[in-house]
This record gives C-alpha cells, structure tokens and sequence, in this order.
C-alpha cells in the first residue's frame, strides 16, 4: 500500500516537501480547499506535485456502501487500499435551529464514529465485529481520511468543528500508536483543528494502555466500555477481563489526567434480564465511588441471532433514576440508526453476504 499524505503531522510533512513553506499550502489545499487529488492544488509546483503523487496517495479510503436512517444519522462502509472494509457513522446529535426570522441560532451538531482497526482482537459476545476476528490496524491516515471524507460528502463547513469518537470497529488503545498519531493530525490549527478535548477515546479497558495515554497527557477524553459490574459476568461479555479486570481498569482510570470540568465516561450496554436490574446498579454505584464519572446507558442493538435481546425502555429509566438518586449522573444514549445496520460490522456483514 501507498502511504497517505493524510499520516503526517504539519511540522513532519514540512521534513518531507521542500521548501518546508510547501506543507502548509499542501495543508490548506487538503483539509480547507478540500481537494481530491493533487493535480487540484494550483500554487504547488508541478514537480511537486508529480514528487507527491509518486510517493502518497491522497485519500487511502474510497466509499463501497451508504446507508442513511430516518433519524439522519448515516452509516460509511469504507475500502481500504489492501481491500479490507470497515465502517464509520455520522451522527447529528442536535438539529439546527431558527430564529422567527428565519436565522440560524444554532446550527446542527455532529459527532463521528470511527474505527481503529479491521476487526477486533476483543472477542466481546456482543458484538458483531468479533465475529470477522482481526485482520490489521489501521493506520493514522485511514482514520483521518474517515472524518474527512464524512465532513467533505456532508458538506459540513471548515469551520465546523465536529467530535470524535474512537468507538467503530476495533480496540483503540491496541492500536494506541496511530491513534495517537490521528489524534495529532486531526488537532492541527491549519487543518481540521479538531480539538483533543472533542475527541473521545472508547476502551474495553487495556489497563496498561490506559496507563501509557494518561501519561502522553493529550487531553483527549476517555470511555470506559464497562458492561458489567463484576468479574463473572465482564468475562462472559468480554474475554478480555481475564487479563484486565474490573478492579485494574478502575485503577487505571483513577490515574488518568481529566480536565477538571470533564468527566470520565463508563459506557454501559444494557441487555435484557443479563445486567439491567437493581441489584447491578448498586454495585455500579459502588464501584465508581470516588471517580469523576458519568454512566451512559446504551440499549443494545439488535442484529441477526443475536443471544442478547434489547432492554425495556422502562427498566432503563428505572436504572438510570436509581443511578442520578445515588449520586452518579446517569444518561441514556438515544439509540440512532435502529432502521439501518446500525450495530457495529453490521453493515460491512450485509455487504460481504451480498456479495458472497
């Protein structure tokens, strides 16, 4: 594969293009003028230009399937170079709003999916894309190029600052070198300048990763992919408990620099008579006492043979109550995308089946 211009930070794409001054035209032309090859950026030299298109390839991802949901949230199968598919997800979490004048007072908010890898080493029961395994990381350039591409096909301004979130397909602190590497890119002011406190990185709890991130210190937000409350019922979830249990993810978070108005996040799936009763949200209560936390309740998404079936919304706002009541501020995710192959590798599963 071709390595993409979209890998380098400004400061190392000025080591590889001289004069150095090159880079930051090159950087206006990809992530401002949005440009979709290099013959577009008129003010480079055309030896330049041949010199990039010998060496990089612009945009390593090409779009293979759309779908859109009612709710307007919009799922992207991607190719790869290598021909390997993976997803990520558009989804507005607050619509636009005008004034009687018909002025926008407020204009629509996004927040992007991304994923870190082709498949997942996890292993979790729950989810679809452990069913492919792990076929490689992605690199830098390829979850760049995901937010890019997504902002570019949405016609989401320059200036229009979006968030981030570490949380498609695969385990992000397993792939912590290129993520890191994104996380520089997308931070860039004479690029996206997608800031390190809008983007969110979602783990299953990799404690000597989390411990390597809090030490970097980037400021990026962290989301604790929990699930369950004990160690019985995390390792039937996710393997990955054996070797990192509840109590050293809970000591890794402890660690971990957080602005002072943020919040760790501990994302909870709740699946039906398996984690959403009282009793679990007792020992949830307990377990995060003394961290900063939120608890984001997520219904599971349904998907084909699936053992897990999709809570009440009543026993969610049960749990939720009890949660807010005890001290532990507590939201429910609002589910989007249930009309399309919302659940993580849903949709890169229909697409290999069509074409099996």
């Amino acid at each position: 594969m071709k390595p993409s211009i979209l890998d380098f930070t400004l400061e190392e794409l000025k080591t590889k293009v001289k004069p150095s001054f090159r880079a930051k035209q090159i950087y206006n032309w990809i992530y401002v003028q949005n440009v979709n090859s290099f013959a577009e950026m008129k003010n480079i030299p055309k030896d330049l230009i041949a010199s990039l298109e010998e060496e990089y390839i612009l945009n390593p991802l090409e779009i293979a399937r759309i779908e859109e949901s009612a709710d307007g949230s919009k799922k992207y199968l991607f190719r790869c170079q290598d021909e390997y598919t993976m997803e990520a997800v558009l989804l507005p979490m607050k619509k636009e709003e005008r004034n009687e004048e018909g002025k926008i007072t407020s204009e629509t908010k996004y927040t992007i999916c991304v994923s870190s890898q082709v498949g997942c080493k996890i292993g979790c029961a729950f989810c679809l894309t452990a069913k492919e395994g792990f076929k490689r990381n992605l690199t830098a350039g390829e979850i760049v190029a995901q937010v890019l591409t997504l902002k570019k096909e949405n016609n989401i301004a320059v200036n229009r600052r979006v968030n981030i979130v570490y949380m498609g397909m695969g385990e992000p602190l397993d792939n912590i070198n290129n993520v890191v590497q994104a996380i520089k890119v997308f931070n860039e002011e004479d690029g996206l300048a997608i800031g390190a406190r809008r983007q969110t990185i979602s783990t299953s709890g990799l404690s000597h990763q989390i411990k390597k991130l809090g030490e970097m210190d980037l400021g990026v937000l962290l989301a604790i992919s929990l699930h369950a409350v004990d160690d019985a019922l995390r390792e039937q979830l996710m393997p990955i408990n054996k070797a990192y249990n509840i109590e050293s993810v809970i000591n890794a978070v402890k660690d971990f620099p957080i602005d002072q108005r943020k919040r760790v996040m501990f994302e909870y799936l709740v699946m039906k008579d398996l984690n959403d009763d009282i009793a679990s949200a007792k020992k949830l209560v307990k377990l995060l006492h003394g961290i900063k936390a939120k608890v984001n309740l997520i219904y599971f998404n349904p998907y084909p043979n699936s053992p897990f079936k999709r809570p009440t919304r009543e026993g969610m706002e049960k749990f939720k109550d009890f949660l807010n009541d005890h001290g532990v501020l507590c939201t429910i995710r609002q589910s989007k995308g249930l009309d399309i192959s919302a659940a993580c590798g849903q949709l890169k599963e229909k697409t290999d089946n069509d074409l099996a």
